[in-house]
């Protein structure tokens, strides 16, 4: 069964996170349509929230429906997928109707709105159910005026967003694991940004520093080597640092003039800290909860680092984990010289 639901605080509560006051949201009530139905309409002041329900098996799909109108243009839309409670992911595996995605689709994954679209989409799909036995698979949707970020659909938030929920089974997620990513590599960073320097916790991939503006919004914390120690930090203070260890910023990790939302970009916090937990204990986690004791510092930088230590860290999200790193290879040379760790974090 699949049901439809409305969801102004989506995904987790963003460290730093702005209400929105005037969040629209209406959904078709209960009908024999077979297709989930999302609607808004920045028009509408009524605030109803209503029903839709469709069914579906596993390995088939589920049609899906969104219409969205506004006065005011719509740059993007994001949908993300969330399968038994394992974590948003950006979703874009579908077709739409009179939409070629290989051609509409951004550098970041979110679904380009041109012509007629930037003011009001009307899109039909078949959203996949995977095989699992019990649980929920759960789409969120939203559009933005402008870059937005998977991990915070508020950031430039156009109208609000919406859900659709397949239910396997039972319906009821089993307790949910950590994510976990082992042998990490991120090497020595280039002034240039042409280094694999940086790592993103939403899917597990390094970046070069130079990648561009559509994935400013992935890149959670980045290598640095000076003194002949070495340091994590976030991306959010990475140019700060690195001027202060080498006299000069880190080409590409933040917008120029001329760029989309240049003026109100932001780059994601990480916090960090030493934890007194060991590598057993690091090996040990697998739930979700047994990270819970993690706690927010005001450290946007790590100690210096050596083979062996567990960082506790909280993301820009609230999302808490562990780093352990396994092997540093000292040095500044970005071919030959680099850090390899592992990470567990919530879903």
């Amino acid at each position: 069964m699949v049901s439809s639901c409305s969801n102004d605080s989506p995904f987790e509560t963003p460290i730093e996170d702005e209400e929105d006051e005037d969040l629209i949201f209406e959904i078709p009530i209960e009908d024999e349509n077979t297709t989930g139905t999302l609607v808004f309409n920045d028009s509408d002041s009524s605030k109803d929230i209503k029903f839709d329900y469709a069914e579906g098996e596993v390995g088939t799909t589920v049609p899906g429906r969104i219409i969205f109108t506004s006065t005011s243009n719509q740059k993007r839309l994001y949908i993300t997928q969330n399968i038994s409670g394992g974590g948003e992911m950006p979703f874009n595996n579908f077709n739409i109707e009179g939409k070629d995605l290989t051609k509409a689709l951004k550098g970041d994954g979110s679904v380009d709105l041109d012509g007629d679209n930037q003011k009001a989409i009307d899109f039909t799909f078949e959203l996949p159910v995977p095989d699992i036995d019990n649980g929920e698979i759960v789409y969120h949707f939203w559009t933005t005026t402008g870059k937005g970020d998977f991990r915070d659909a508020n950031k430039r938030l156009a109208l609000g967003v919406g859900t659709i929920t397949v239910k396997v089974g039972n319906g009821v997620n089993a307790a949910a694991e950590v994510r976990s990513f082992t042998d990490v590599k991120l090497s020595a960073p280039a002034a240039d940004g042409s280094s694999e320097s940086f790592f993103s916790l939403l899917n597990e991939t390094v970046y070069k520093i130079n990648e561009g503006p559509e994935f400013r919004a992935f890149w959670d914390f980045g290598y640095y080597y000076v003194n002949s120690k070495a340091y994590f930090t976030s991306a959010d203070t990475y140019n700060e640092v690195f001027v202060e260890a080498f006299n000069a910023p880190v080409e590409g990790l933040e917008p120029g003039d001329d760029e989309e939302d240049a003026a109100t970009e932001t780059l994601n916090k990480t916090y960090f800290q030493l934890s007194t937990t060991n590598s057993t204990g690091f090996d040990g986690i697998t739930l979700s909860g047994e990270l819970d004791f993690v706690e927010k510092s005001t450290f946007q930088t790590t100690g210096v680092l050596a083979v062996g230590d567990v960082i506790e860290f909280v993301d820009n999200y609230g999302k808490k984990g562990l780093i352990k790193i396994t092997e540093i290879k000292p040095g500044y040379i970005p071919s030959t010289d680099y850090i390899k760790f592992d990470v567990k974090i919530q879903p």
